[in-house]
């Protein structure tokens, strides 16, 4: 039996790294992580606009950080529960019976299936879609992946339909390995971003699996984001551990905020940005290409949000840095933005595997407009930053057409959040106040407080990070931000008009 010590450890497997972190006090308003261990994950880029990860390498990864974790941390005995949360929408296939990943993992940024999205689209299918699952037809989605691995490995529709094969998000190929092969389950969240689930019943749709040439044989059973999903195999570790929580990186992060009531909102600035919003326990529809998404799934009792994705922040300013080499270090971009007293009229569209909500254009690439003589490198660097906020105020302005208020405070979490000047801008842009957490694991930490409450060592998920925050308030002239958000809606359209 696992100790009733309350050492949580929280499994955090990301698009460009892996970690685990111990939390102790993790179910308290109290954050105290006791040991941490990260590896960088490879991306590999085979085609334009295609994203793959080797789902193989994700576990050896995860295994090696939770084995240093736990040894820091003076042994399994003194953890009560593993908490999961994950890259989302990322596909993987493999078989059922060896375990093997029959190939690379088709990652959420991916847009090879933007063929298949736009052809499901034009038949007339998104209204159904979007009413069932709450989602858009779009590449970013499980679903055509899942299709398009079954096409791609020869044989393995004929197999995946006999229920040879495995089809699951990275919490289900986590919780597979972790257990053995001994539990094939995917939590609510995470299985509200295929495509596939019913948000209302929160089961698989046989409708939507044929729609999508999916076998329902081949995927994981849908649980709660806060029970035992299994026990890890006792030679892993030294000992058994419940696996007690999991949530997708997103939903985890609006537990880890503390951000239970319906109307508070955060966004994540990572690989990727995602706002989200909680609904409560109603599924609120978007008339402005927001997505309807399940916040999570406690107790049998389901939360609801709106999301809005953007599919570039953080790699954004990697692109800069590794791409560009117009800056040493992602740090430095905060600097060099500040080294301007304005843009120069310069805007950079980071559309380089899409555009996300609003807008929805999987055939989008990145632009830079406004450029001049007078454009240097820091420009491109300061356009790169502002791009965070305005995508941002796009998403608020869309939750603001469907009805929903503007929320007064938006609670920021992720890399690009140590970045003042960006943060800022995000205030300014979108005349909010901006809250980052002094601790800014808020993913891991949501995944923490889940499995905390899956394995009984408390009644309830806290409603606060409980760190003091960093604020920033808007300061920018009207006159100002409207010039701005003027621009930027032109760059935006250039983009859109030369895909």
């Amino acid at each position: 039996m696992a100790s009733m010590s309350g050492l949580i450890l929280a499994i955090d497997q990301g698009t460009t790294s892996t970690r685990a972190i111990a939390f102790e006090g993790a179910v308290e308003d109290a954050v105290r992580p006791v040991a941490v261990s990260q590896i960088e994950l490879a991306q590999h880029f085979p085609q334009s606009g295609w994203v793959e990860h080797d789902a193989a390498e994700i576990w050896r990864a995860t295994l090696q950080t939770c084995r240093e974790v736990i040894r820091k941390a003076g042994g399994a005995a003194r953890f009560s529960a593993i908490g999961i949360t994950n890259q989302r929408e990322t596909a993987v296939l493999w078989d059922r019976k060896t375990g093997e990943p029959l190939h690379r993992a088709v990652v959420w940024q991916d847009r090879r299936t933007a063929d298949v999205a736009a052809s499901l689209r034009e038949a007339g299918h998104e209204a159904m879609v979007q009413a069932a699952t709450g989602l858009v037809l779009d590449p970013y989605f499980s679903a055509t992946k899942f299709a398009w691995l079954l096409d791609a490995v020869p044989g393995a529709r004929d197999r995946a339909e006999a229920g040879e094969l495995c089809l699951g998000t990275i919490d289900a190929w986590l919780i597979w390995n972790l257990t053995g092969g001994r539990s094939f389950v995917t939590d609510a969240s995470n299985a509200s971003r295929t495509l596939l689930m019913d948000l209302k019943t929160v089961q698989w749709r046989d409708d939507l699996c044929d729609l999508f040439r999916v076998p329902a044989a081949a995927l994981p059973e849908i649980r709660g984001c806060a029970e035992v999903l299994g026990e890890s195999e006792p030679s892993l570790f030294g000992q058994a551990l419940p696996i007690a929580g999991c949530a997708g990186d997103q939903q985890a992060a609006l537990v880890g905020h503390g951000a239970l009531e319906a109307g508070e909102a955060k966004i994540t600035y990572g690989t990727g940005a995602f706002l989200v919003v909680n609904t409560g326990d109603t599924p609120v529809a978007s008339a402005n290409r927001l997505l309807t998404t399940l916040g999570y799934r406690v107790g049998g009792r389901t939360a609801y949000a709106l999301e809005g994705a953007i599919f570039s922040a953080g790699s954004t300013i990697q692109w800069l840095r590794d791409q560009m080499g117009l800056i040493g270090a992602s740090r430095d971009s905060e600097g060099v933005a500040q080294s301007l007293s304005d843009n120069g009229g310069v805007y950079l569209v980071p559309g380089f595997t899409g555009l996300g909500a609003p807008w929805w254009n999987a055939e989008a690439r990145g632009a830079i407009t406004g450029l001049s003589r007078g454009t240097g490198p820091a420009h491109v660097v300061r356009a790169g930053l502002e791009s965070l906020a305005y995508q941002t105020r796009d998403l608020l302005d869309a939750l603001a057409a469907d009805g929903s208020p503007r929320p007064a405070v938006l609670k920021v979490d992720g890399g690009v959040t140590a970045n003042a000047f960006a943060m800022q801008f995000v205030a300014d842009i979108c005349e909010v106040t901006v809250e980052r957490p002094a601790f800014q694991e808020m993913t891991a930490l949501g995944a923490a407080r889940l499995a905390a409450l899956g394995c009984g060592l408390t009644a309830d998920l806290p409603r606060a990070s409980g760190e003091a925050p960093a604020c920033w308030t808007p300061r920018m002239k009207p006159e100002d931000r409207d010039r701005l958000l003027t621009g930027w809606n032109k760059a935006v359209r250039a983009a859109i008009a030369a895909a």
